[in-house]
Formats: C-alpha cells, structure tokens, sequence
C-alpha cells in the first residue's frame, strides 16, 4: 500500500446516497442537497450533517420537521445545481423543475419526481458536530419509476452510481429486520413485492 493523505480520508468512506431535505418556513419551500447521512435504527431514525451554513438549516430548527427526498442517477445535474445555490434568494423547486407535493403528517414538501420521500421530524441536534437526528414518520415511494440507481458522492466532486444488486437475503435472514424478514427468506429468483404509491405510514413518538 502506499500513503494516502490523511485530509482526503473522508473520500474512501463516503456514506450514501445523496439525498434532497426539504423545509418548509412560513409560505416558503426550501431544499438542500445533503451528502452526509446514516441509518441510526430499524425503526426509522436517520441522522443528517448540516448547520447554520445551509439556509435550510434554521426552518429545520425551527419546525423541527422536514422530508427526506431520494433522488437518482438521472437527476444528478439538479441535484448538484441545488447543493450550489442557496434559498435565501433561489425559489428552487421552480429553478430546477421540481414539483412540491403535499406530505401527510409534515409542512414540508414532497417532490413528485424523486424515488421516495420520508417525512420526517428532529428528535435531536448534536451541536458539538452538527448532527441532527430525525425520526421518520411517513414514506412514500414511485409508483413506476424511470430510473431507480441512486447517487453516491465521493467528497472530491464527483459520484458514484448504484450498480449490480448483489443477493445475500438468504444468509442474511438472521441480521435483517422483522418487518423485511419475510423478503430475506424468499428465493433469490423471486423479488420482494415493490410498495405502491400509497405511504407507509407510522404514528409520531410521544
């Protein structure tokens, strides 16, 4: 092996796939483009990095609620153009063609024509590292999608694709998910049924 530098370490694990996060503050949408985001349990929780930089960032706060949108592969020039543009003086829902839709428990938008979208509200904010923790109350996927690849940014400006689904249900059924179990045990052949356009929804924490 040979040296790497220690400041470009965060490329070789960059996490995935780049997702859209929308606000909604008073009568205004928003959205910003976010690299930096984890699973943090089953049930769902998910954590996202941002801060006082993205303009988002203090709807989120306020609200305490946003949605998670799941772009693909075939977006990626909108993706980036919204990451680069700030809100503060850019309506950009109508800057990059996309269509708000209405959530079912949130302000915050849906947009149409992203893969899926989980509605989501904060549960937490780690100041010291900029972390917030959202909780997910309500998803919603793509009826019949045109493109399901999702993108994966490196850190140094450029992005990685999904590529072949690699099959491991089987071995796999221990460690997955009750609510998934019955689609780990399945034969590779046979694929688990694809949710609908109706939302898979679940009740706000206490």
């Amino acid at each position: 092996m040979r040296p790497s530098p220690l400041r470009m370490a965060f490329t070789l694990i960059e996490p995935g796939p780049v997702v859209l996060v929308t606000t909604r503050d008073g009568e205004r949408n928003n959205i910003m483009t976010i690299s930096w985001t984890m699973v943090v349990d089953f049930t769902p929780r998910f954590a996202i990095t941002t801060g006082a930089w993205n303009y988002s960032f203090r709807a989120l706060k306020r609200t305490r609620e946003c949605v998670i949108a799941i772009p693909t592969a075939d977006q990626l020039d909108e993706v980036v153009g919204i990451g680069t543009c700030s809100g503060a003086d850019t309506d950009k829902f109508a800057k990059f063609g996309l269509t708000p839709m209405p959530g079912k428990l949130v302000a915050a938008p849906l947009i149409r024509e992203c893969l899926a979208n989980i509605e989501c509200r904060v549960i937490d904010i780690v100041r010291k590292h900029d972390i917030v923790v959202l909780e997910g109350i309500a998803a919603h996927v793509a009826a019949s999608p045109r493109e399901r690849r999702t993108l994966h940014a490196v850190g140094d400006g450029t992005f990685v694709v999904d590529g072949r689904k690699l099959d491991r249900r089987r071995q796999m059924a221990a460690k997955v998910p009750a609510g998934a179990r019955s689609c780990a045990l399945r034969p590779p052949q046979v694929s688990c049924p694809t949710p609908g356009p109706r939302p898979f929804e679940r009740g706000p924490s206490p």
